[in-house]
């Protein structure tokens, strides 16, 4: 059996939004900027996709939803186009964030550094939460941009975007937030968090890699990414993958409905509380920030005694995919960055695992992936140099 318990990093394209892409790629394949009936076929359904765009997070019409790559293209046009527009061109040398933000974020932050710009890097609670209190003491007069994720790739946490949007918008300050982890796992309405910009991407809620989108409110201006051509209102030039649009948008339908966040929350959270209990029967495990206050699919869990590179092995050779953090720094083999900063000693930052589940996880499947998981805690801690391994803390039953 194949168990995928690494959704956070990737998640399957479902077969509905497969379908529904199938012809633009070589019946319905018109340029949708021409004026000839290829375009209008082309046209017309990425109208559709942009509004369930729209609807999915609760979009305004006069706001804008622009097409981008991905999730880490938006954020980085994002800090950089504050950097040219209200540093550069401004008053203002200084942006907030937060010490777990995705790669995508802070990476942009350590290059802005480099250019003399200010970076507060803001730590979370021992929960893993980042305080709305803590971001408003953080803003000065020359602050030009909070951005703060929605909910945290790793451990699922859901940070207080209304809140910090209400503080933002209150001084003044552009707020941003990466809700590519949240859209899909809770609700995400953008007007309710006061959010000015907001970022996603589409394979992270079972649409096709290659495409994402940036949310942006009416009034706020950026400079444009890509400049060469009027598409997506002379913000992001360049011919519009019509397909994965159109793959997205049906993607973002199919999971922002009512009844797809409910399922989310009972089903895959049911699955998932399951496969967390089981695994903290065993001596010596606990959930990285607690199990309140989380989307419904992820838990992060650390199991002393077990390095989780090699639990990750253990668990491939039986079929089963997960991950120690964030895939964008799967390569990297230094401690957990989201452990360290909770304060984590060093020895727990390197054994946090990470199951991340979706809609098309089985209950057959975290029953299989229960059994495997066990096995390969108790194999692992007995040939440990690290851990005492006894036979009180075998348990053959969970």
């Amino acid at each position: 059996m194949e168990v995928y318990l690494d959704n956070n990093a990737t998640t399957k394209v479902d077969e509905k939004v497969f379908e529904e892409m199938k012809p633009f790629f070589c019946e319905v394949y018109g340029n949708p900027n021409s004026l000839h009936s290829f375009a209008s076929k082309s046209h017309s359904k990425m109208v559709e996709a942009l509004d369930y765009l729209y609807d999915g997070i609760g979009a305004a019409d006069e706001d804008d939803i622009i097409i981008t790559s991905n999730a880490t293209e938006a954020n980085n046009w994002v800090v950089k186009s504050v950097w040219l527009d209200k540093i550069l061109d401004g008053d203002k040398n200084h942006i907030i964030t937060s010490e777990v933000e995705h790669p995508a974020i802070t990476a942009a932050c350590n290059f802005l550094e480099t250019k003399g710009v200010e970076v507060t890097y803001l730590n979370v609670n021992a929960e893993g939460v980042l305080e709305a209190k803590v971001v408003e003491d953080a803003i000065k007069d020359d602050t030009a941009l909070v951005s703060i994720m929605w909910a945290n790739n790793e451990t699922g946490k859901l940070f207080p975007i209304k809140e910090i949007g209400e503080i933002c918008k209150a001084k003044g300050v552009l707020f941003h937030s990466d809700a590519t982890q949240a859209i899909g796992k809770v609700t995400v309405d953008v007007q309710d968090a006061n959010v000015d910009l907001m970022s996603f991407s589409a394979h992270k809620f079972h649409g096709p890699k290659g495409v994402g989108g940036l949310y942006i409110k009416k009034g706020v201006e950026l400079t444009p990414h890509m400049h060469g051509g009027n598409q997506m209102d002379g913000r992001r030039a360049g011919t519009v993958d019509v397909a994965s649009m159109i793959g997205m948008g049906k993607a973002m339908h199919l999971a922002t409905n009512t009844m797809a966040i409910a399922y989310e929350k009972n089903h895959v959270g049911m699955l998932r509380d399951k496969l967390e209990r089981a695994i903290l029967k065993l001596p010596d495990t606990i959930v990285i920030g607690g199990t309140g206050n989380r989307t419904p699919n992820t838990t992060l869990i650390s199991i002393k005694g077990v390095e989780g590179e090699s639990m990750l092995w253990d668990l491939n050779q039986n079929g089963i995919g997960a991950s120690t953090g964030s895939a964008c720094a799967s390569e990297e083999l230094e401690a957990n960055p989201v452990m360290n900063a909770f304060g984590s000693d060093s020895e727990l930052a390197h054994t946090g695992i990470r199951f991340s589940l979706s809609r098309f996880n089985t209950e057959e499947q975290i029953d299989y992936a229960i059994k495997h998981i066990t096995d390969a805690v108790h194999r692992l801690r007995n040939i440990s140099s690290s851990y005492a391994y006894t036979p009180k803390n075998h348990h053959s039953e969970l």
